[in-house]
């Protein structure tokens, strides 16, 4: 029986970076995923109209969902930069929760650089012990079993490191994860290169795919990263062929909700 994963990141396109390559994995071995966008994006550009730029997010969203057989790619009406983590938005994610019954849920790290993506992890652990209380949002039943939380991986030390819990291979879907990186052609051929890069005057719109995937490896040094740093969890899962891996994923265990022993929180994601 396949396994449902839920993950839930604060932006359109916060999912396919952190989980893309696993997720399309799952689904080609027959698991099930939904990705869930707290904000719908309307601040990511530096000239387009908000209203335009949700619509238009929206739609890159939709595009990855059919690319790689997601349930869903939900995408909520949040604005960006003004996400908090109250009562009625804890509210909407047990319902997300308890509507899809994930096995397994993933989201950001608490102490994330972004205010949005602290705001989606603390909504996100808020809901690892309330889903199962019955009678808080009573009119959507609780979970049979209370799903694994985890959290996808960063790079911040305070207060401390990550833990490499799950490290995925990725290195046999990379030209799917460039793909997945394409259709958010907002993000990362214009919004990222402009405001994360200097880039004021870049312009994509006459590159080769070659060309693309050569910028785009841009943003994959943060996977060589994780499997260099993963590589003792990598060796402990896929004995000697870990040693090989160059481009991976990692997840690490919360405390919150169902806890597993390593080896079978490791086994989730293979």
């Amino acid at each position: 029986m396949g396994r449902r994963f839920l993950f839930v990141g604060a932006h359109p396109d916060d999912a396919d970076t952190e989980f893309g390559g696993t997720a399309l994995q799952l689904v080609r071995k027959g698991h099930s995923v939904k990705f869930v966008s707290l904000c719908n994006g309307d601040c990511g550009h530096w000239r387009m109209d908000r209203r335009e730029l949700a619509a238009r997010r929206f739609e890159e969203t939709q595009r990855v969902a059919r690319l790689i057989g997601l349930d869903e790619y939900q995408v909520l009406q949040h604005s960006d930069c003004e996400v908090e983590s109250g009562l009625e938005n804890r509210k909407e994610m047990i319902r997300i929760i308890r509507a899809y019954r994930p096995d397994v849920i993933i989201s950001h790290f608490l102490w994330d650089y972004h205010a949005d993506h602290r705001a989606c992890a603390q909504l996100v652990q808020d809901c690892a012990y309330l889903v199962m209380v019955p009678l808080f949002c009573a009119e959507t039943p609780i979970p049979e079993v209370n799903p694994v939380f985890a959290v996808c991986y960063h790079r911040f030390q305070d207060p401390r490191p990550f833990r490499f819990d799950a490290v995925v291979p990725i290195d046999g879907v990379l030209e799917e994860k460039f793909r997945m990186m394409d259709c958010h052609a907002s993000q990362f051929y214009e919004w990222l290169p402009w405001g994360n890069l200097g880039m004021k005057e870049f312009d994509a719109s006459r590159m080769t795919w070659e060309e693309k995937k050569a910028f785009l490896m841009h943003w994959m040094e943060q996977y060589k990263t994780i499997a260099d740093a993963g590589r003792e969890t990598l060796l402990a899962t896929y004995g000697a062929a870990g040693a090989g891996v160059v481009y991976a994923e990692a997840f690490e265990q919360s405390a919150y909700g169902r806890v597993l022993p390593q080896e079978e929180f490791r086994q989730l994601f293979q």
